[in-house]
């Protein structure tokens, strides 16, 4: 069994309350089990951890590696800035992939760069939740079909 971590950065424990133009209406506990739910079509087991916390989501990063398969993470306001976090990406040999419920190219400028984005193997944002389900069915791929060229995150 393939094991997934997913990451969840500041805010997103406040979905369904949060501009929700921008995030949608489900809440945090809906997009978990969607992403539980789109998980085992693939059979991985899937751990779902959430800060607020910089030092939290760099402690839970640099341990991916160790215990993951593939990671999918969403940086929330961290995206633009965390160099820290870029750094723990970076370290990771496994599939990973950013996302955004939004589109962070249409929003505005200064959510327009990701500093962690060029250390991932991609990057999906716009979908909403279905972000998440995109970067699973990815990370599917990416895993069984290893010899890729896909799975190069530099």
């Amino acid at each position: 069994m393939k094991n997934i971590l997913i990451i969840h950065g500041p805010n997103l424990n406040m979905l369904g309350k949060r501009e929700i133009k921008h995030y949608g209406i489900e809440n945090i506990f809906e997009v978990n089990k969607a992403i539980t739910e789109k998980s085992k079509e693939f059979e991985f087991g899937t751990e779902i951890f959430q800060s607020n916390s910089e030092g939290d989501i760099i402690s839970k990063v640099q341990t991916a590696g160790e215990q993951f398969d593939g990671v999918i993470i969403n940086p929330g306001g961290y995206t633009h800035y965390s160099i820290a976090i870029r750094d723990a990406v970076a370290i990771l040999d496994i599939p990973t992939i950013e996302v955004h419920l939004s589109n962070i190219y249409k929003r505005e400028e200064f959510r327009n760069k990701s500093v962690i984005a060029p250390v991932c193997s991609g990057q999906i944002s716009g979908f909403g939740y279905y972000s998440y389900l995109i970067a699973l069915d990815t990370l599917n791929y990416m895993l069984n079909n290893q010899e890729s060229e896909i799975t190069d995150k530099n």
